[in-house]
């Protein structure tokens, strides 16, 4: 006999490396059921799974094959799966890398959840704060989306800093080709002093600041109470960045905006609902509460910004 399926079912997942530990399942169903969902969030580990990150598409194949309605993508697949995909959303296309797969009909179509998510987290987080010019720090995926979602906003100028400065000037390059020259620059790690004193913001992109990863991204002495400070890692909320920003007057972010929003936008992608943000938002803070600390990736569906 074949097994009863519930039709009314919408199930989605998420695809990437180490993610035993992630959030986004609960974060996801708890939402989904507030709304009158019937949700299932999967997760399809690929170290469980014995693949690699080129065996992403497989992995997608399997996805779509078992009836998902779509799923997240994070750590280290997001490019990986730009090949095994239909079609890409503008955004996902300029920036160059997904979070999120829709299967619609025989399509599989990419998107990016992360700089929507950013860029609502800037408005809500830090209301009226000036964009002029913005030191990024972190040059990989998140780091990308980031600075996407400022210059969409109207930055007038995005500083790229990495530790690895050809990432740095390949994503200023990609930055500037899709915004206009002089919309991006890179800038070497050894000069964050110098960008910090001329900047309105400080986007922090990098996993320093995790509980495995402890520590300040940038000197304690080139932060001041004219910078807004924005933060990617959300486990903990409260980083030593974050702490110190705030100790010298500056404006702070934490990255729980971040992760609600991009997850609220995959959730909508999914089903059409429109979830509740301040609800996710507290459903969040509870589930960061009831977890110890972990190595995962920054956010669910954002990976180490270092990986890219």
């Amino acid at each position: 006999m074949a097994p009863v399926v519930d039709a009314r079912l919408v199930r989605t997942g998420l695809i990437g490396a180490g993610i035993g530990p992630s959030l986004s399942p609960a974060l996801h169903e708890r939402e989904a059921r507030a709304l009158g969902l019937s949700y299932r969030y999967t997760r399809f580990d690929l170290d469980e799974l014995g693949a690699a990150p080129a065996d992403v598409g497989a992995v997608l194949a399997r996805a779509r094959a078992d009836g998902l309605r779509g799923v997240n993508v994070t750590h280290p697949v997001k490019q990986h799966v730009l090949p095994h995909l239909d079609a890409l959303s503008t955004d996902a296309a300029a920036i160059g890398a997904v979070n999120t797969v829709v299967f619609d009909g025989g399509r599989a179509v990419g998107h990016n959840t992360d700089w929507s998510g950013f860029a609502a987290a800037l408005e809500a987080g830090l209301p009226g704060a000036a964009h002029g010019d913005v030191a990024l720090l972190g040059a990989g995926g998140a780091g990308a989306a980031a600075a996407h979602a400022l210059l969409t906003g109207g930055a007038r100028v995005v500083h790229v800093l990495d530790v690895d400065h050809d990432r740095a000037h390949t994503l200023a390059a990609r930055l500037a080709a899709t915004f206009g020259a002089g919309r991006a620059t890179a800038v070497a790690i050894d000069a964050v002093g110098d960008v910090l004193t001329r900047a309105d913001g400080l986007v922090h992109a990098t996993p320093t600041g995790m509980a495995e990863h402890p520590g300040l991204p940038v000197p304690p002495a080139v932060l001041h109470p004219r910078l807004w400070v924005a933060e990617i890692v959300y486990r903990p909320l409260h980083t030593e960045l974050l702490r110190v920003a705030s100790g010298v007057g500056a404006r702070t972010l934490d990255g729980g905006l971040m992760a609600v929003h991009q997850a609220a936008d995959a959730l909508h992608l999914f089903t059409g609902r429109h979830p509740d943000t301040a609800r996710m938002r507290r459903h969040l803070a509870e589930l960061v509460a009831d977890t110890a600390p972990t190595t995962e990736p920054t956010t669910e569906p954002r990976e180490d910004p270092r990986a890219g």
